[in-house]
């Protein structure tokens, strides 16, 4: 299968996506463009008391949770929604089609970028009047997640989960390690752990996607929120001097991560820290899965990646979001607003919630008493953040990161002396594909 970028480019589809998000309802990159045609909704909105929906919610547990909030919605409000399920593969390559056509009123999606793409395009409706009813449910940063470049609200977020440094507790405490808050107290930690016979860090790239994770924190650890978001959004030079800061201190830890990465997947990875052979591991919650017994599982802690330059701290948080936005001329605009109003309350996250316990609410609102440690962590740390990143792939064109980013990432880890070749090619191609859209 293929994804077809909003720019129509044809990509092939990124195997991660049922691996990275492979937990319920996190497992959908797109989480939702159906198609009943190459660009067509259901269709049967026009009656004020349906409500139409686009998912490509296939797995059975999203499935299911997602059935429950509707029917929980239908039963509060009289209004039936109808929803227009299909696989995720198919909506991903026709989605430009689908919107462009007559698509369902409301459609799940993701957040930042890739959701400011269609809105600019006018493939969105705005929603401010639905966020003047639940804006005092979501955290500020949660709040920028969901607002075009015009300002406007187009998106009603759902679940979201964090990436972080992923170590055991009985390791830690073991060697009498303590969690690294500074960029040389991380150094120091790798040095240590090599010292005592442990991989420092747990690594595998074969997929392409995890060293995308370990750039995002560097750069917005080490150059800011803003910056990062206008080097992703293609405004800012790859071959700017602050880049190459980035990859210089990459460079000084590469030797700590697990040799072979570009080799090896992320759950091999993650099985050396579930081994007690690596120390950490650099990935988003979904690590936990890996963590079939219950006793390991209990052991898995985290940490937010340490701070690089103190005028950036830790205040930047990457923590992929997918949520609900309403299409460009929904035939039914009051029964979808109020979808989305109920969408955005924190009685429609518990019952999600209840389904996959890998991801945790969006909402500061939420009950949290159900959750267990590591998503009570995730929620403070994702609530507490001052900004939210959606991982490369979401913050960026998908065209872009897929042909140009994924290998030139690897080619890093493979040749990190050829760092300066690597970002003028990265440049070269970003100005060609951003030109073209």
């Amino acid at each position: 299968m293929h994804d077809l970028s909003p720019s129509g480019f044809s990509l092939p589809a990124p195997s991660r996506r049922t691996l990275l998000r492979g937990m319920g309802g996190a497992a959908l990159l797109g989480a939702g463009i159906p198609l009943l045609s190459a660009c067509g909704g259901s269709g049967s909105s026009a009656d004020p008391k349906t409500v139409s929906l686009g998912s490509n919610s296939s797995d059975a547990v999203p499935k299911k949770a997602f059935a429950e909030i509707y029917a929980a919605f239908t039963k509060k409000s009289g209004i039936k929604v109808d929803v227009n399920t299909k696989d995720h593969n198919t909506f991903q390559e026709q989605i430009n089609s689908y919107l462009q056509g007559t698509p369902d009123d409301v459609f799940t999606w993701f957040a930042g970028y890739r959701m400011q793409f269609f809105a600019s395009k006018k493939l969105a409706t705005p929603i401010d009047d639905v966020w003047q009813k639940i804006g005092g449910n979501f955290p500020e940063a949660m709040q920028k997640l969901s607002k075009g470049e015009d300002g406007k609200y187009y998106f009603v977020p759902l679940y979201t989960y964090p990436w972080a440094v992923f170590y055991r507790k009985s390791v830690f405490d073991q060697h009498g390690y303590k969690v690294p808050t500074t960029w040389d107290d991380f150094v120091a930690l790798c040095k240590r752990m090599q010292k005592d016979g442990l991989v420092p860090i747990a690594f595998g790239d074969k997929d392409a996607w995890p060293a995308m994770g370990t750039f995002d924190q560097i750069n917005f650890r080490t150059n800011g929120y803003d910056f990062h978001v206008e080097l992703m959004a293609g405004k800012a030079s790859w071959t700017d001097p602050k880049v190459r800061k980035v990859f210089d201190h990459w460079s000084e830890i590469l030797p700590y991560h697990q040799e072979g990465a570009v080799g090896r997947t992320w759950q091999d990875a993650a099985q050396t820290l579930v081994a007690k052979k690596a120390g950490m591991y650099l990935l988003g919650t979904f690590v936990g899965q890996q963590f079939t017994d219950k006793a390991d599982l209990d052991d898995l802690d985290f940490f937010a990646f340490p701070e690089i330059d103190p005028q950036f701290g830790q205040d930047t948080v990457e923590a992929p979001t997918d949520g609900f936005m309403l299409s460009k001329a929904p035939k039914n605009r009051a029964g979808a607003a109020k979808l989305l109003e109920y969408l955005g309350t924190p009685e429609a996250e518990q019952i999600y919630l209840k389904a996959d316990s890998s991801v945790v609410a969006a909402s500061t609102k939420a009950d949290t008493s159900s959750y267990t440690a590591l998503q009570k962590k995730s929620f403070e740390m994702i609530s507490g953040a001052k900004s939210l990143t959606q991982f490369m792939d979401r913050d960026s064109r998908p065209d872009f990161t897929s042909t140009v980013m994924q290998p030139a990432l690897q080619n890093f880890v493979r040749n990190p002396k050829n760092v300066d070749s690597i970002l003028s090619s990265i440049e070269r191609q970003k100005k060609t594909i951003f030109a073209s859209s």
